[in-house]
């Protein structure tokens, strides 16, 4: 009597696999704006290809930042939309050479806002009057948190990096100026 069995031939296998990783390789482009053309792609093109953005920035001389947020992916890309309405740039904005840039006692919500898009999380912390923006982001293999305090008239006063470490405490450490 023949065997059967449930289990796929190796064959199956990697054709499935290489199905997912076809896909993901599609989703994946889909956020990162990378089939998009600078000058050519236009606001229909960005929706058409990356969907509606999670939230979408003026900037001046009628230049707009559209923000698409992938929380899973610890990323947060910057499609810059000129005048015209066409497609400029994109960015990866949860990386430090942003954070960089945000200064202490001078910037606002709406700086930090339109550099780094929407937050993954707020908190308010009504005894030390601070309402708290968390930016999560992945550089290479170690998993981070930037938390951005704010005082209640909207002016920077923390930027702290905190390395997040599974199972244990995490590290702190201050950032920016």
């Amino acid at each position: 009597m023949p065997r059967t069995t449930n289990r796929l031939s190796m064959r199956g296998w990697l054709a499935a696999a290489s199905v997912v990783f076809l896909v993901g390789c599609n989703w994946y482009a889909r956020y990162d704006g990378s089939t998009l053309v600078p000058g050519t792609s236009t606001e229909a093109d960005i929706l058409q290809t990356m969907g509606q953005p999670d939230e979408k920035v003026k900037l001046d001389k009628g230049t707009v930042e559209w923000f698409y947020a992938l929380p899973a992916a610890r990323e947060t890309y910057a499609i810059t939309i000129g005048a015209d309405g066409r497609f400029v740039s994109t960015e990866q904005r949860l990386q430090p050479e942003y954070f960089d840039r945000i200064r202490r006692e001078t910037w606002t919500t709406q700086d930090v806002r339109a550099l780094l898009g929407p937050p993954a999380e707020t908190v308010r912390f009504e005894r030390q009057q601070r309402d708290v923006w968390t930016y999560r982001w992945k550089e290479y293999q170690e998993y981070w948190e930037l938390d951005v305090q704010f005082s209640y008239d909207g002016v920077v006063r923390e930027v702290l990096k905190l390395q997040e470490f599974v199972g244990t405490a995490s590290g702190l450490s201050t950032w920016g100026n």
